[in-house]
């Protein structure tokens, strides 16, 4: 059914509710207080959002009553695990959990088959990468992941890119303040080392011209092929901050290279 279309799964969205922010905020309390009608309601208000989501993957060629379906399943996760007391807005947390919904859908109806047995190794590894994020307070290794499923990491790696759909470069993967921080961001440069074009460029020079903290982000991106992730554990600052920082200092780098 085309997704312009007023009835959607036999829900008519010119009637779903508009939710303000002050009601969003009730419901919710209500809803943890174990309201099953608070939450009805909360997934209606919301029912627009996983339908602006899916509309991402018309090009799919699922059907889209399928599509929106188990866009509702993320919604219902989404409401079910929301921590109404963190400074989040609902939509924020729960369109990540809406589009890996889908995604899942997708990779496991794929014409690709992957084993079952696969599947069901990735799919451990992702939950007890899940509880360890939460129980670390930050994104556990491969290792620890292995660890956690009792399996070797070898096995964990194939699994998850067993399952694992193509993704574009400029996948955005991460905002903060306007910053978006891209897939590209996150891959390993080995080309880039200190024989490679940039020293044929100055850029040892240019680099005198940076800050401290500018100077080295730049040595561990460029001349250790390091990851944003790995400079940002590095240095103790945010993925989005070594963004903004890496822009400047390349900047400021042609800047002198090119007077």
């Amino acid at each position: 059914m085309a997704l312009n279309k007023v009835e959607i799964c036999g829900v008519n969205t010119t009637k779903l509710p508009l939710l303000k922010s002050e009601e969003k905020k009730e419901l919710m309390k209500r809803i943890k207080q174990g309201d099953k009608e608070a939450r009805e309601y909360y997934i209606k208000g919301n029912l627009r959002l996983v339908l602006s989501i899916i509309q991402r993957f018309s090009n799919s060629n699922e059907n889209s009553d399928d599509l929106f379906q188990v866009g509702c399943i993320g919604l219902m996760k989404a409401i079910d695990n929301f921590n109404d007391e963190l400074d989040v807005q609902f939509s924020t947390y729960a369109c990540p959990m809406i589009i890996g919904e889908v995604r899942r859908y997708l990779r496991d109806n794929n014409s690709i088959r992957v084993s079952r047995s696969l599947r069901d190794i990735a799919y451990k590894a992702i939950y007890a990468k899940e509880l360890l994020t939460k129980e670390l307070n930050r994104e556990p290794t491969i290792e620890e992941v292995a660890k956690q499923i009792e399996m070797k990491k070898e096995e964990v790696i194939h699994a998850l890119d067993a399952i694992a759909g193509p993704m574009s470069l400029y996948e955005p993967v991460y905002q903060e303040d306007g910053d978006t921080l891209y897939l590209m961001d996150q891959v390993k440069d080995k080309k880039n080392g200190e024989d490679s074009w940039v020293e044929e460029l100055a850029l040892k020079e240019a680099m005198k011209h940076l800050s401290m903290r500018e100077n080295e982000i730049i040595r561990l991106r460029f001349f250790e092929g390091r990851t944003q992730t790995e400079v940002a554990d590095e240095i103790s600052i945010s993925q989005a901050q070594v963004s903004r920082l890496e822009k400047t200092a390349l900047k400021n780098m042609r800047s002198y290279l090119e007077s």
